[in-house]
């Protein structure tokens, strides 16, 4: 299917990318010893003296007055702004001793390096509005039903997104990678009619997945009655209408068919099918079908007969198709023989547009481990022309899936949300040589030769979210104290610098200072009888009053979390610009950051010829 004549919106070309990264990249550099730093070992590391010179309260009134915490830039300002502040932003960090020093200029850089003033991003607006065409949006359902607040927010801003991808690329087929348990996949099936393949690498998930369905199917029959009741209500209004030697024939129409719709609750094939398939993956949910269903809808005069044939849509055009029966009666002697013959082609035009539309109306999860070397045809049978979509996919799963979007012709089209952040792989992390492994950082070619390295304590504070702290959620400040005391104590009275057991949530079960080292311990398997409650307390009262040190130095990450972000999404961008069979590329910001703030997309489609 050849492509719209329509143009897609203005993406960022190779060069503008590939500064904004460089741009980015510098000043990252500076800041990696803040970044890499890990609040465990927040005092027994003296990490404020190491690396931070002003006062904690001058630094959260900096951040307060001049930092992303205050006013965001206006949009496109740190595009515009000249080469030199590179310069000046560098001098917020002494050259000799690494420490922060100007908390005013780091506060500014933050915000100057970040996606949404670096000129770099394309307007969400702006592509759905080119995407859109003449094509009519979908029947509005909401999901609020079935998934959490932020949840519904992301499969519903997505879903329209690749939605609109899908038909500007003439595909119905789409594979979601780390689908997790199908809200996305689920969706995109039931509301867009198209045909997804849900591929994750838990079992559990792809189990939640069937779950998923089963409220799926509680949602879809409240529409079905819903249905029902506006099929009785027309008819009963179109019977009370009618001249009165008309009115039996048409309550006797409107009884038959809410007789026919009651009816299926006790039929032995249950009205709507499970989504997915409950003897495997790759078998097709079959559609029964009957023959005596036109007759129900027969009218002694053609306007009732449409009006009726266009309920009958509606409720199609609602429903999942491949989860409506069709309805089925022996009763069909109102109306001569021409006028079945009439409804009948009408109704097996329906049926026919139906199930037509459930042979793509379907949603497969599967269990797969994806790699960069994944041939998709050994998972998915009837592979053809697609896209790859990615809710969140964590980790390399997020780079592998640009990958092998490059790599596979049949993929016309990339939609990743990547998450997750430190469980990145990285190339120049260990320095050791693994020619062929497949890394998630970096994946252009410029960090490659810089050879560059966030560490996973970076890449751990990428994952922060800033404008939550900005609209005032509070950062967990007494956990991580507590958190970063007990440290004190494992290695001072146990001599413990290093052990691969976790504390975990802890906290949120401790009643006090005490009681939390006690059950830390334990999970530590340290023996905590020889620790009296006094010698904790004494080391609570030690650090307590330096509290708002810890409080500082988490803001001061916080902050810097979108410029590592940046790093990485802007790595991901100038790889694709760097493939030669990309028609258009860019970064796109999907939802709103306060309820998701993994919230940047990567899209990207091929060109039209790449076959």
């Amino acid at each position: 299917m050849s492509r719209p004549s329509r143009a897609l919106p203005a993406q960022p070309a190779p060069a503008a990318a590939a500064r904004a990264l460089r741009r980015a990249a510098r000043f990252v550099r500076r800041a990696l010893p803040l970044c890499r730093a890990h609040t465990v070992e927040f005092f027994t590391r003296g990490l404020w003296q190491r690396l931070v010179a002003p006062r904690p309260d001058a630094v959260l009134e900096a951040l307060r007055a001049a930092g992303p915490l205050a006013h965001p830039l206006a949009a496109g300002s740190g595009a515009a702004a000249a080469p030199g502040d590179d310069d000046i932003f560098s001098s917020a960090f002494c050259e000799n001793s690494e420490k922060l020093v100007n908390v005013h200029l780091f506060a500014l850089a933050a915000k100057y390096y970040s996606l949404s003033n670096l000129g770099v991003c394309t307007p969400l607006e702006d592509v759905l509005e080119a995407l859109k065409g003449d094509s009519e949006g979908a029947i509005g359902i909401k999901p609020d039903e079935f998934m959490n607040n932020k949840k519904s927010h992301e499969v519903q801003v997505m879903s329209e997104l690749v939605d609109g991808i899908a038909n500007y690329c003439g595909i119905k087929q789409v594979i979601d990678i780390g689908s997790g348990k199908g809200y996305l996949s689920s969706f995109l099936s039931m509301q867009y009619n198209l045909k997804v393949y849900g591929i994750d690498c838990s079992s559990s998930n792809t189990n939640g997945a069937h779950e998923r369905n089963r409220k799926l199917k509680k949602h879809w029959r409240a529409y079905q009655s819903r249905g029902k009741e506006s099929l009785k209500s027309q008819s009963l209004e179109m019977a009370n209408d009618r001249p009165v030697e008309n009115e039996i024939n048409c309550r006797t129409i409107s009884e038959e068919l809410l007789h026919n719709a009651n009816s299926l609750q006790n039929q032995d094939q249950v009205i709507i099918q499970d989504l997915v398939p409950s003897c495997g993956f790759t078998e097709m949910a079959t559609l029964e079908t009957n023959t005596e269903t036109e007759a129900d809808l027969v009218t002694e005069t053609q306007s009732h007969e449409t009006k009726l044939s266009e309920e009958v849509l509606a409720i199609l055009n609602v429903l999942p198709v491949d989860a409506v029966e069709d309805f089925s009666s022996s009763h069909c002697n109102c109306g001569e023989l021409c006028e079945e013959e009439k409804v009948q082609r009408k109704m097996t035009s329906l049926k026919t547009k139906a199930r037509k539309s459930s042979e793509s109306n379907l949603y497969f999860p599967l269990t797969s481990c994806i790699t960069a070397e994944t041939e998709l045809n050994d998972i998915i049978t009837d592979l053809e022309d697609c896209m790859m979509v990615g809710l969140h996919t964590c980790g390399d799963l997020a780079a592998n899936t640009l990958r092998i979007f490059t790599a596979k012709p049949e993929i016309k089209a990339v939609c990743s949300v990547g998450c997750c952040y430190h469980l990145l792989s990285e190339q120049f992390e260990n320095q050791e040589e693994c020619h062929d492994q497949v890394w998630g950082f970096p994946m252009c070619q410029y960090l490659k030769n810089k050879g560059w390295c966030c560490g996973r304590n970076a890449r751990m504070s990428a994952c922060l979210a800033l404008e939550r702290v900005a609209v005032g959620q509070m950062l967990p400040t007494e956990s991580l104290f507590y958190r970063a005391v007990l440290q004190v104590i494992v290695e001072e009275i146990y001599g413990v610098t290093k052990s691969d057991r976790h504390v975990g949530k802890t906290f949120s079960k401790s009643s006090s200072f005490v009681d939390y080292v006690r059950r830390s311990l334990k999970k530590l398997e340290l023996d905590d009888s020889k620790l009296p409650d006094s010698c904790i307390m004494d080391y609570y009262e030690k650090y307590k009053h330096r509290m708002n040190e810890l409080e500082a130095f988490n803001m001061l990450k916080v902050v810097l979390a979108p410029c590592i972000e940046v790093l990485i999404l802007l790595d991901r961008l100038c790889y694709l610009k760097e493939q030669e069979n990309i028609a258009w590329s860019g970064l796109v910001k999907l939802f709103d950051p306060v309820k998701s703030p993994r919230c940047y997309a990567v899209i990207a489609l091929k060109n039209q010829s790449c076959s």
